[in-house]
């Protein structure tokens, strides 16, 4: 039978866990991780396995209903491995802590979270959504982590409390058994906070800065569903005209828009992910009027564009194209990473590569929305010195609040600002150190133009020199640990053969 009390850690921790999944609400991850570990290791494994995916599944399916708009069927399917993925570090911490002991047991479980956590983000569409280090937004000092070893360091020190809160609660907070693991946990996490204080105290004041703009497409020019049509190429030959029509008044409001910021003072200007939509035989005619634009007004014009070559398979050109104040094309980005289902079916992948190119003004970096949810990808932007990242993005209002959160990591990471242009979400502008500078809401009343003074430079890290080191060293603390626990129990095992067969010979008569 499961003790109530473990059930009830179990209940507590997964509702906790899935809080964590969608709202940057710091003590929800620390809280129930500590729970869900509690209630791991004080249920047998046998059924102890199966009720902990159940809640975790349950959890997760609540906290992530309106984050993934798949089908029914497809979606629960999603669930059942995203359930897995959590579970797995917490049955291996179940079966190799106890074997350990002292302060290596505690280390079990980060590591183990680490590890799922990793290669979700390389090896599954997922990327690093669902990273318990994005529920630690807001907590400054512990989110500068991410510059030395990107998000994983912040899983590994949010569960490293996990294990260590649970064994000073399985032995009743006695500080002669609890003392070793706690105080090193404990000097661990002050020294990250000051660090990460320190880091943010000595931010400099004093960088040059650039002007930006950001601007979104009107609201009531399309009616519902006809971007999607657009977008997916299915136009007609007798709605191509009124289409076009649509469409040339968008370029319109977007060039008019990116004159009037340049004239109340803007130097970059930026367009969402496919806030501009264009036929492939209007783009010509269209980039020059971008570009005597850019040239006239002496800014730098980012635009998010979407190229609709009806007819086609793949319809869809999503690209970042950037002209610099002589109006010359300096780089033009198909994105290379669609998000999986609807995106992935009608759109043209571009090469795998974040773009940096030199300006005036510091190297300009350029990617597109679900890009930035892979960290490895952004690391380009860092490895090559970029200044400023560009981020034009398109979401939807149910993840608009985490998605931004996760992009606001991909800075520390790099040392690098980020101005975000968001259709259907938050544009914002953010400085290496993780803070807000400007914000706007698509869905709020009001004006939808953000604008602010945004410091330019890039402010080195060790995460965008060296990448994913922590991750791996988890990785590979983990088979070491697995490899010293199946070692140790075949020995178990050949010894006990032996001894089982020495008694038997011993009692045999004669």
């Amino acid at each position: 039978m499961v003790q109530a009390s473990s059930l009830l850690s179990l209940l507590v921790g997964a509702a906790l866990f899935g809080v964590a999944t969608r709202v940057a609400f710091p003590p929800a991850a620390w809280i129930g991780l500590a729970a869900l570990v509690h209630a791991s290791r004080s249920m047998r494994i046998v059924p102890g396995v199966a009720i902990l995916w159940l809640a975790l599944y349950a959890s997760l399916g609540i906290a992530k209903r309106d984050t993934l708009p798949v089908p029914g069927p497809i979606y629960l399917a999603i669930l059942a491995v995203e359930a897995i993925i959590v579970m797995l570090p917490l049955v291996v911490d179940r079966i190799v802590s106890p074997r350990i002991g002292g302060v290596a047991a505690t280390l079990v479980f980060p590591i183990a979270l680490v590890t799922a956590e990793f290669f979700r983000s390389r090896f599954t569409p997922a990327a690093s959504w669902g990273s318990i280090a994005y529920s630690q937004y807001g907590f400054l000092p512990l989110m500068q982590v991410a510059a030395v070893a990107g998000i994983w360091g912040i899983t590994f020190v949010v569960a490293w409390f996990a294990s260590t809160a649970e064994l000073a609660w399985s032995r009743g907070f006695n500080w002669t058994d609890i003392r070793g693991p706690v105080l090193t946990y404990g000097i661990a996490l002050a020294a990250i906070l000051l660090a990460g204080s320190v880091r943010l105290m000595s931010a400099p004041t004093d960088r040059p800065s650039i002007r930006t703009a950001t601007l979104n497409r009107p609201i009531d020019l399309f009616a519902p569903g006809e971007i999607t049509r657009i977008s997916e190429g299915r136009v007609s030959a007798t709605e191509r005209e009124p289409f076009g029509a649509k469409l040339s008044h968008l370029h319109d409001w977007l060039l008019e828009g990116s004159r009037r910021e340049a004239r109340a003072g803007a130097r970059l200007i930026v367009w969402p992910e496919q806030s501009l939509l264009v036929f492939d035989d209007d783009e010509p005619a269209f980039l020059e009027r971008a570009k005597s634009l850019a040239g006239d007004e002496r800014v730098y014009l980012a635009m998010g564009m979407g190229t609709i070559h009806l007819g086609d398979r793949l319809p869809l050109e999503n690209k970042l194209v950037l002209i610099d104040p002589s109006g010359q094309i300096v780089t033009s980005h198909l994105k290379n990473r669609p998000v999986s289902g609807w995106e992935a079916a009608i759109m043209r992948r571009g090469h795998e590569g974040v773009p940096v190119v030199a300006t005036a003004v510091g190297r300009m970096a350029g990617a597109i929305c679900f890009e930035a949810d892979f960290p490895d990808f952004i690391r380009q932007a860092g490895q090559n010195d970029a200044d400023l990242l560009i981020l034009p993005v398109n979401e939807w209002q149910s993840i608009k609040d985490i998605h931004f959160q996760m992009h606001v990591f991909r800075a520390i990471e790099n040392g690098v600002p980020i101005v975000r242009a968001a259709a259907s979400g938050l544009s914002v502008a953010i400085d290496p150190w993780g803070r807000v500078l400007s914000m706007s809401d698509f869905y709020a009343a009001g004006d939808r133009t953000m604008t602010a003074q945004l410091p330019v430079g890039r402010i080195p890290t060790l995460y965008a020199r060296s990448g994913d080191w922590f991750s791996w060293l988890c990785v590979a603390s983990l088979a070491a640990m697995l490899a010293v626990v199946m070692i140790g129990t075949a020995q178990r095992s050949v010894m006990q053969h032996v001894t089982r067969e020495l008694l038997v010979f011993w009692r045999r008569p004669g």
